[in-house]
């Protein structure tokens, strides 16, 4: 998942009950006249769809998830939260107005508990109320024990496009330390069965410095992913959170924190055997075989696009408003029965919360941040920043050097504050 902040993700939808004037903001895009035709200078719009479900809570873990017996009495089920999105689809729909969307992204939780037929539905409720973009890029989070050739073969012909895997390892003592159910060789077989079903683009989720992870267990580990011809990788340094398992754990001395040092040398091999093997980084996490393998719906976030957030705990940003929704599953299914938004609280980014934001997104991607974007100060750190090696400043561009990658919120505190790294 992001290192970064926000997620966006896809959802469904038919008949629906009445539903309240919206609170949220319109979108530009409801009231022009070339809504359904926006110009190319038009922000992207996802969808994301956020699926609360998980068959068991890893240590690691402080995603809005829950697993079945945590939902026992709620009356919260799959089912209910389908109808649920609908509405909620329903009610985006009428707010955002005609405007196609260009990206879907099924998230959680584990999406791939809900079969095929149900994502179908997911999907066919996008169409039927916004309709997509042309090449609209469609996403779905899979954990590898709940797929299987069939699962892929289902979801590629209700016009996915493109399946996210959580991996974290190839070591049997990593996955069991991270709490992570399926066999080592699990995720690369449903790399495998992914790519064989037609979905055109597959990546892989690592999680690195995990406690106990040798240098040998991660080269493993990254020999076992280049085996499988995915054209995506995304990793990630473990964070031990507050209130996890793994946070309980590490309390109690019986699991070492993890080793800043350690996680940098990791994301070093990460970047060199990905680089080595045609995989360019695209944003300080993430690595693709090609622009067309980019995540395009991650990509909106990172420059400043909006997005629908559905479902349970689901963020969404329109215009510079942001806002969330209440998080256990039933509270949300019950808001959306009764007609109410589900809405649980907002904010109005200023400007300049949006300027920090651009700048520190931007400067994450390799593209770059253009240095037009900093004030005098910051210009006067970013030149600093590249006399210590750690940006390349070309044709008005800013974009972080390899350590300067490892150094990456230090830089942007630089540039934001003038302060050095």
């Amino acid at each position: 998942m992001l290192g970064a902040d926000s997620h966006g993700r896809p959802r469904p939808g038919p008949t629906l009950g009445p539903v309240q004037q919206s609170p949220y903001p319109t979108s530009p895009t409801a009231t022009s006249p070339t809504a359904t035709s926006p110009s190319r200078t038009s922000p992207p719009f996802g969808v994301y769809v956020h699926v609360p479900f998980c068959a068991a809570r890893c240590g690691y873990c402080d995603f809005n998830t829950y697993t079945p017996s945590e939902l026992v009495g709620s009356g919260a089920s799959p089912d209910g939260w389908l109808d649920a999105v609908r509405r909620e689809l329903d009610l985006a729909a009428r707010t955002v107005g005609p405007r196609a969307v260009d990206t879907v992204f099924v998230g959680g939780g584990t999406p791939s508990l809900l079969g095929p037929a149900r994502l179908g539905l997911v999907l066919d409720a996008v169409r039927e109320t916004f309709g997509l973009a042309p090449g609209a890029e469609v996403s779905t989070e899979s954990n590898p024990e709940s797929t299987s050739p069939e699962f892929f073969a289902g979801i590629a012909d209700a016009g996915f496009t493109r399946v996210s895997l959580g991996m974290q390892s190839a070591a049997r003592h990593v996955l069991a330390v991270l709490d992570r159910r399926h066999t080592p060789g699990r995720a690369v077989a449903a790399a495998k069965e992914a790519r064989a079903a037609g979905l055109a683009h597959v990546n892989l989720d690592l999680i690195y410095a995990t406690p106990g992870e040798t240098t040998d267990d991660l080269a493993a580990t990254l020999d076992a992913v280049l085996d499988t011809g995915v054209d995506h990788v995304s990793a990630y340094a473990l964070i031990v959170e507050d209130g996890t398992a793994l946070a309980r754990r590490v309390a109690r001395g019986e699991l070492p924190a993890p080793d800043d040092d350690v996680a940098a040398a990791r994301y070093e091999l990460i970047d060199d055997r990905l680089s080595a093997a045609g995989m360019g980084w695209y944003e300080v996490s993430n690595w693709a075989a090609s622009a067309a393998a980019q995540c395009r719906h991650n990509m909106g976030y990172w420059l400043d696009g909006d997005w629908w957030g559905l479902g349970p705990g689901a963020h969404s940003h329109l215009s510079g408003t942001r806002w969330w929704n209440v998080k256990h599953p039933a509270r949300y299914a019950a808001l959306l029965a009764d007609g109410q938004p589900p809405e649980a609280g907002r904010e109005e980014l200023t400007a300049t919360e949006r300027h920090t934001e651009r700048v520190m997104l931007a400067l994450r991607l390799a593209s770059g941040l253009p240095v037009e974007l900093l004030d005098d100060t910051g210009r006067v750190a970013a030149r600093t920043a590249s006399a210590d090696g750690l940006l390349d400043i070309a044709d008005g561009r800013a974009v972080l050097t390899p350590r300067g990658r490892l150094l990456a919120d230090g830089v942007v505190h630089a540039l934001l504050a003038g302060a050095p790294v």
